[in-house]
């Protein structure tokens, strides 16, 4: 597998060793062997699949409380995914780093602990599934907006048309105003 650092350098786009033929594909989506060599001694505790349709934003979801690591996937369709260092202490506070995860490209995104999470579905519609290092707790879930121009997130929308969210994702804070890590 090849593991690669983006702008963020702890944000990790992974591309796992894929064994295609003339019958189909074959690939490890999870090797806990595999991702401790590569540096990622994880423990998932929950696994999560979410279905949209284009146009939908998720997010940028975090837990205040009991912070998930997310490994995140595509497995029909395609999403912009993006993580956002909420750590105080990190000298990428309030960036972004970003990349496409799609079916075809089979490619996974680490999200560590501390960083907000999202994804724009790009595709007619997406399957996207994840792992997740705590257990979901809705009494720490926060979310930052969208489209804050501090961070300045910039989603690729389809022909320019506003996202469709969920009313807690349309209800999100700023940074600015938001609960952050130390």
């Amino acid at each position: 597998m090849k593991v690669e650092a983006l702008s963020i350098p702890e944000v990790l786009l992974i591309a796992p060793k894929v064994f295609g033929d003339v019958r189909g594909f074959f690939m490890e989506s999870w090797n806990r062997r595999a991702f401790a060599a590569a540096g990622l001694d994880l423990d998932f505790v929950q696994d999560n699949h979410s279905r949209s349709q284009q146009g939908v934003l998720r997010g940028l979801h975090y837990q205040i409380h009991q912070p998930q690591g997310k490994l995140v996937r595509v497995v029909s369709g395609a999403v912009f995914d993006v993580a956002v260092d909420l750590r105080r202490s990190s000298p990428h506070f309030g960036r972004w780093a970003g990349a496409t995860l799609s079916a075809e490209n089979q490619q996974m995104l680490w999200v560590p602990p501390g960083f907000a999470h999202g994804f724009y579905v790009l595709s007619e519609s997406a399957d996207f599934l994840y792992k997740t290092t705590e257990f979901y707790a809705p009494e720490a879930e926060r979310c930052v907006i969208w489209n804050d121009p501090d961070i300045a997130i910039d989603w690729p929308l389809v022909d320019g048309k506003p996202p469709l969210l969920a009313t807690k994702d349309a209800a999100g804070l700023p940074l600015s105003a938001s609960e952050t890590f130390p």
